[in-house]
């Protein structure tokens, strides 16, 4: 476990979230509150609203379903961009390949579920992830286990202390530090953007000052499942750049499908499905003003 928090603490404290979905756009979840706190970052574009499938991504925050792939073609997958329709409490998304059902439900305990459940052909490989954008602070911190395994992606090359070797997609080093930048600090905007996959690893938390925000992926079956990470303070894209911070549970562990080798790709397994679910908590420390009051 990754809480910062004592597991008492988790429970009294835990502050109970809502989300609110776009289906007709892209599934994208448009909010996340809890605690009179709103936890995703948005940016205005209106060239969002008249998308159509193979058009570039248009980035208005929130969280994106990005399927098949992260990265690659098409950016950022191919579901963002089509028309999602409802089928009573569910969400349908119904591709040429796929057909992908997501559930979201607040359990009495104030836990956000997501529930998906995407049918292909067996064999289908893909990667998924809940590319969520969050509105956090210079002094947030992104808390995970300890030298979980984590792949850096070639956008790093100018900030680490070697030669980028040639065409490798990715390098890896033990989480906080790999490669010896610091990805746990998630500000202040330096003018740099990194993008990192915490593999092997099923939940982190964001800690923003008070607020925590926890986020845990469980799959129905043996499927890589990892943690992306897009730490953009300032440097992407080129031209007008702002910062974006991007804590994503996927199933896969690299961003391209198509540098997926063997195992860092979801595979449908022989029956035709695959489920997964997941969870969002959120706390909050009690200021020390407070303590011993009634």
């Amino acid at each position: 476990m990754v809480n910062p928090l004592p597991v008492n603490q988790l429970l009294v404290n835990r502050i109970p979230l809502t989300a609110t979905t776009d289906p007709r756009h892209g599934g994208r979840w448009t909010g996340l509150r809890g605690g009179g706190r709103e936890w995703f970052w948005h940016r205005r574009c209106p060239a969002r609203d008249t998308v159509r499938p193979g058009d570039a991504f248009v980035d208005v925050g929130g969280l994106e379903e990005c399927l098949p792939t992260v990265r690659g073609t098409p950016d950022h997958g191919d579901a963002w961009s089509r028309p999602w329709r409802r089928d009573g409490g569910t969400d349908v998304l119904d591709h040429p390949d796929f057909v992908l059902r997501r559930a979201l439900r607040q359990d009495p305990s104030g836990a956000l579920r997501a529930s998906y459940h995407l049918s292909a052909d067996p064999g289908y490989r893909f990667l998924w992830a809940a590319h969520a954008l969050l509105d956090v602070g210079p002094g947030a911190r992104l808390l995970a286990p300890a030298g979980t395994a984590t792949r850096v992606f070639p956008e790093a090359a100018l900030l680490i202390d070697r030669p980028w070797p040639a065409n490798a997609p990715h390098l890896t080093g033990p989480w906080p530090t790999p490669l010896g930048l610091p990805l746990d600090r998630l500000g202040p905007d330096d003018g740099t953007a990194v993008g990192a996959v915490l593999t092997d690893c099923a939940e982190v938390s964001v800690v923003d000052g008070p607020d925590t925000l926890h986020l845990a992926l469980r799959a129905d079956t043996d499927v890589p499942v990892s943690v992306a990470l897009w730490r953009n303070l300032g440097g992407y894209p080129a031209i007008g750049p702002y910062r974006s911070i991007g804590v994503e549970p996927m199933l896969g562990a690299v961003l391209d499908l198509a540098e997926a080798d063997e195992g860092d790709a979801a595979v449908v397994p022989a029956a035709g499905d695959l489920r997964w679910e997941l969870t969002v908590t959120a706390h909050r420390t009690p200021s020390p003003s407070c303590e011993g009051t009634r």
